[in-house]
């Protein structure tokens, strides 16, 4: 297989370059052979959707462009969130929160940047001829300009996380190389939006690797519906939520104090631990009892963290994907 570097060389002539927010086009433009390469790649799509391995919810055998292909999906889903963010509120209520001028361009410049990493990404793939996944249907439910701030500054976490968890899983450097490119900028969104928003800038001297399957979970909170045939082969766990009954332990700015009981719901059962997964956290995920539908957010965590709940606690106290029965969920912990 080529490297990143070969392929992005090949098909150079069909990349977008975007200096300003626009509209992400429906099709993206890709050279003529980006395109016919999009067109033969249908086969590759349904061999990786025959792949799919029921116990563990992965494709068996996962290549590199298997991984460009799910770091599209999370590309394509951050795009779409400031598009419609930026559609939906005007300068003036971003203003309203105490974002300066120079803050409300630097968010909106975050936009663009995703939509390259977009581009990019789409004529790499295509380009190694396999069809690109295309942009899916979203509902981000916010309502108001400080919900999507808050709601972005979880995105561009998440998005961290993801690429640091699929970095050993690539095996030619080309493509880590490009991953690692873009994996510093996605940090560099969610240090931005932190001071922005008068947090602080770098919570932990550790970022939070999040497995495929627990990122795909989150990102599928957003998803409404994909496009038929374009999808990653990926199961998502069963979501955890908080229920409504522990809303009053949170903060004006939504963050819940070390603690703090915390009632959560989800259709999974066979749960027995709650593990809370926090760069900051030495020692890997710190592991608590989950007793009628509740657990405990344990002391010296702070910043976002990930919440599982799991079947057991191993002498190691990492979370795997054997052991997970649901979530991940994101919680602020102050």
């Amino acid at each position: 297989m080529p490297s990143i570097r070969q392929v992005l060389g090949a098909v150079a002539v069909g990349l977008v370059t975007v200096s300003t927010v626009s509209a992400l086009p429906a099709q993206p433009k890709l050279s003529p052979q980006a395109r016919r390469a999009y067109e033969y790649g249908q086969e590759a799509r349904r061999y990786l959707q025959a792949r799919q391995n029921p116990a563990t919810g992965l494709p068996d055998g996962l290549t590199d462009i298997d991984i460009l292909e799910f770091a599209l999906t999370a590309e394509n889903l951050e795009t779409a969130f400031y598009q419609q963010g930026f559609a939906k509120f005007a300068d003036s209520d971003f203003a309203a929160l105490g974002l300066t001028a120079a803050d409300i361009t630097n968010l909106k410049s975050i936009g663009g940047t995703e939509q390259t990493h977009v581009t990019t990404l789409t004529s790499a793939i295509a380009g190694a001829g396999t069809a690109p996944v295309q942009p899916c249907t979203y509902n981000f439910g916010f309502t108001t300009a400080a919900a999507m701030v808050a709601t972005a500054g979880v995105l561009e976490n998440i998005g961290v996380s993801a690429y640091l968890a699929a970095a050993p899983l690539v095996k030619t450097p080309g493509i880590l190389t490009v991953a690692a490119e873009i994996v510093t900028v996605e940090a560099r969104h969610q240090t931005f939006i932190r001071t922005a928003s008068k947090q602080a800038a770098i919570p932990s001297a550790f970022d939070t690797p999040l497995g495929i399957r627990a990122v795909f979970t989150l990102a599928a909170g957003f998803i409404s519906s994909c496009p038929s045939g374009s999808n990653l082969a990926i199961t998502p766990f069963p979501a955890l939520t908080m229920t409504a009954g522990a809303a009053p332990a949170a903060s004006a700015s939504g963050t819940i104090a070390a603690g703090t009981t915390v009632q959560v719901t989800t259709t999974a059962t066979g749960g027995t631990t709650c593990a809370f997964l926090n760069g900051g956290q030495p020692g890997g995920a710190a592991f608590v009892p989950f007793t009628n539908g509740a657990c405990v957010v344990p002391q010296n965590l702070a910043g976002i963290t990930y919440l599982h709940l799991t079947s057991s606690q191993p002498a190691d106290n990492t979370i795997t994907d054997a052991i997970t029965v649901a979530g991940p969920m994101v919680m602020q912990i102050s």
